[in-house]
């Protein structure tokens, strides 16, 4: 028989129901009696884990989903360890993310999202090895979180900046009081210095001077 193998394709031949060879990319010939053939396909795929509903280590309900990038290694072990590979792949996914999310806390899994893949990834690597499968990159999805959670998240973000804007303007009160004060005793100290910046801010244009037409009262004596 005449079997072509395209290049991102790899196939097992049996004979009598023992592995014989595996033949890769081109146009081979054998003899069809007493052989069987098995196509594995080898190039990348994409296998979707959709949201998984954990409890995270401070007892907080989330969902979170995970894309995985794997392709097939070892096309003979793929086809022989297990019944259906990738279904195998995928069971030891969402094990492995189940237990990397149960052992965080939300602001953990909020705060570095990106060491969940990387903890998923070395969980189930011996497991996709097992059955001929590489696991070449791993993206956490969705983290997605109650709407009474965002709730209370959103509330403490706006007392949080209420409670900074009401610190800035007390500093700002203090800064300007402090500022009124040490004019105030620099004025009692040298008196001359009012005068020389109400000429200050006549030259400047910035001021209006209006000057007292009443007399002024000189004690007897």
């Amino acid at each position: 028989m005449r079997i072509v193998v395209q290049e991102w394709e790899r196939v097992l031949l049996y004979r009598d129901g023992r592995f014989e060879e595996a033949l890769g990319p081109g146009r081979h010939r054998r003899a069809r009696w007493r052989r069987r053939c098995v196509c594995v396909v080898v190039r990348p795929r994409l296998l979707v884990v959709p949201g998984q509903e954990v409890l995270t280590a401070d007892g907080l309900s989330v969902r979170v989903s995970l894309t995985v990038a794997c392709r097939t290694a070892d096309p003979r072990r793929w086809h022989e360890a297990v019944e259906d590979a990738d279904a195998f792949v995928y069971a030891a996914l969402q094990v492995a993310l189940r237990e990397a999310v149960a052992g965080r806390t939300l602001d953990e899994l909020l705060a570095a999202r990106d060491a969940v893949p990387v903890d998923v990834r070395e969980r189930v690597g011996t497991a996709a090895e097992a059955v001929g499968v590489v696991v070449e990159s791993l993206a956490l999805r969705d983290v997605m979180v109650p709407a009474e959670l965002r709730r209370a998240a959103a509330e403490v973000a706006t007392a949080r900046a209420q409670g900074q804007a009401a610190l800035e303007r007390a500093r700002g009160e203090v800064a300007a009081t402090r500022a009124l004060a040490n004019a105030a005793r620099m004025v009692a100290d040298q008196p001359a210095l009012l005068q020389l910046r109400t000429l200050q801010a006549v030259e400047a244009g910035g001021a209006t001077v209006h000057l007292s037409t009443d007399p002024v009262v000189r004690p007897a004596g």
